[in-house]
């Protein structure tokens, strides 16, 4: 189905009946990323929601970087929420997803029933996270440059893409952003957001703190995560907190641990809001 938010169509896939669960994915992914969690959830009594975020997949691709700052990427999320009639929910997030759901829960707490946060930790944590972290994010500046991280990404056939993601269904991927339009969009959230004066100079940003009951999960082979990034998400959660380490699994949990995941999962969303 697809819905409109902001003047903006959002694509959703929805499944199953029951307590809420709104599935969020990162980059370079879609919807799609969540195919292992979805029978699961849906099977443990869950109604399944999983939008593509603006600029991906079969969602709208606004071409102003403006259109993708954080209070957009937050408002679609409550828009999605509004559109199906759900008054709380579930959040479940990877990568950018996670940043989503962690802002949104900190601001729009009344609507987050519990928020899971995959690789990505707290705003807050993840700018605090040390020296190793920036190592790690060096590809978060590269994104900044117009055409040139676009070239870098997709030059002899995304050669460097493939080689440096890791990303374990690379394939599929690759064909989404072979479309000019798509990977350009994809990286707007890097531009709007994580601009050189952001990552390198502003302080970390203040966020109401997270009330919710909280879980973070972090893969031990993460190319782009340092562990402290999420475990020191816990500063910020005033709610209960969890803290899952997955070892011998990288940074795409959904797709390289899925029944590890799904377990987790199951155990802590309660069929309730």
């Amino acid at each position: 189905m697809f819905v409109t938010v902001d003047g903006v169509t959002l694509h959703v896939h929805e499944t199953g009946s029951g307590t809420p669960v709104v599935l969020l994915h990162g980059w370079p992914d879609d919807g799609s990323l969540w195919r292992h969690q979805v029978p699961a959830l849906a099977a443990a009594g869950h109604r399944v929601i999983v939008p593509d975020l603006r600029g991906f997949g079969a969602s709208g691709k606004p071409a102003e970087v403006a259109a993708y700052d954080a209070p957009h990427l937050v408002g679609d999320v409550i828009g999605v929420l509004d559109a199906l009639d759900v008054e709380r929910a579930h959040l479940v997030g990877h990568d950018w997803g996670a940043a989503v759901a962690w802002m949104t829960t900190a601001v729009a707490g009344d609507r987050v029933a519990s928020l899971t946060a995959l690789s990505v930790g707290h705003p807050a944590a993840w700018r605090t996270a040390g020296w190793e972290q920036r190592q790690k994010s060096w590809y978060m500046l590269l994104f900044q440059f117009p055409e040139i991280a676009e070239r870098w990404l997709s030059d002899d056939d995304f050669r460097n893409l493939r080689e440096w993601s890791g990303h374990p269904d690379i394939e599929p991927v690759v064909r989404r952003l072979s479309d000019p339009e798509a990977l350009t969009a994809s990286l707007a959230p890097y531009r709007a957001i994580l601009t050189p004066e952001a990552l390198l100079l502003s302080p970390p940003p203040e966020l109401p703190p997270i009330t919710a009951p909280t879980m973070g999960i972090w893969g031990s082979g993460d190319i782009a995560l340092v562990e402290a990034g999420m475990v020191n998400s816990s500063r910020y959660v005033t709610g209960p907190w969890r803290y899952e380490r997955l070892d011998d699994v990288g940074h795409w949990i959904p797709l390289e641990a899925p029944d590890r995941l799904n377990k987790l999962l199951v155990d802590f969303l309660p069929k309730a809001v």
